[in-house]
């Protein structure tokens, strides 16, 4: 009997012991997590910062050399043509915009439409069953989707337009918006979903139908959602390479003709970044320019994405 109790009071001694040690080591955790947490951030800024820093010095040893009126107005970008080079980014920017606004163009309505379908139309099993194909579409690599353009449908696009050239702008913009479709769709979905059944049903009690609940109470209330969602898409689509690389051509022309090559900011630093100019010339310092100006691109359409969020959620 004294052997059990001995037995049964160092039991419960270790068990306090062990509790004593767990709380310990639960509290080392707990002051350990946020410095974790914090290097973690520290780390992520820091990076963003070395990235912005770094642009920013290379570019000025770039307009220590080019005129930054040249820079912003010419209309010719010719680095290799001449003895000075022409440093114009205007048909750059022309490029960009017009692949970019063919892939909005593309993609805003059929994910919109797809969203919609999603969250408001399709069952359970139809949701399961459409997502998963979205998510597959948004994970091919980027040189696939090039190739896919350049060799599918510029082809079947020349048949409609016998005018349009091999390299073009028409066929990278169609493919970036394929490209972007799962991203507007799949966030604004997610928007759509959140917005509260008790609108849907208070619509619905109203008399309203299935469509004019989709468009006129739930799309306006997941607007900031949406907005975000395209914002961000785009931007997805003024930054995208390997696609304008391999199907729009290195033609840098200030138009807005779409069926003629083009070069954009990106295409451009995938050419010079493959060994056609010298370390620390003048053209190997534009392409810090033209990043600059990518970067500065971004992160007006982020800007902007924040601007519409704030305003639209805080009218609904």
């Amino acid at each position: 009997m004294a052997f059990q109790d001995s037995t049964s009071k160092i039991s419960v001694q270790d068990m306090i012991q062990a509790k004593k040690q767990k709380r310990s080591t639960s509290s080392m955790i707990e002051k350990f997590v946020p410095y974790l947490l914090l290097f973690v951030a520290v780390v992520s800024v820091l990076t963003t910062l070395g990235i912005v820093l770094t642009l920013v010095f290379e570019t000025f040893t770039f307009f220590g050399r080019v005129s930054i009126v040249e820079f912003l107005t010419s209309q010719k970008w010719y680095p290799f043509s001449e003895a000075q080079g022409s440093y114009g980014i205007l048909p750059l920017v022309s490029g960009t915009l017009k692949v970019t606004l063919i892939a909005a163009i593309v993609a805003v309505p059929i994910g919109l439409a797809s969203a919609i379908f999603l969250s408001e139309y399709a069952s359970d099993k139809t949701r399961r069953f459409i997502k998963p194909i979205l998510e597959v579409l948004a994970g091919i690599p980027t040189i696939v989707y090039g190739f896919f353009a350049l060799t599918f449908v510029t082809p079947m696009l020349r048949e409609i337009i016998p005018s349009l050239e091999i390299f073009n702008a028409l066929s990278p913009g169609i493919v970036i918006g394929i490209m972007i479709i799962p991203m507007i769709a799949s966030l604004s979905e997610d928007a759509l979903v959140s917005v509260p059944n008790s609108m849907r049903e208070g619509a619905l009690a109203l008399g309203s139908t299935k469509l004019e609940v989709s468009l006129k109470v739930v799309l306006p209330a997941a607007i900031s959602g949406i907005m975000a969602s395209i914002v961000l898409a785009v931007s997805r689509a003024i930054g995208e390479t390997m696609i304008v690389a391999v199907a729009g051509g290195s033609t840098p022309n200030l138009n807005w003709d779409v069926t003629s090559s083009i070069q954009t900011m990106t295409a451009y630093i995938v050419q010079i970044s493959q060994g056609d100019a010298g370390y620390q010339t003048t053209i190997y310092y534009s392409i810090y320019a033209v990043g600059f100006t990518l970067f500065l691109f971004t992160l007006v359409m982020n800007l902007f994405a924040q601007y519409i969020s704030r305003r639209f959620r805080e009218e609904y």
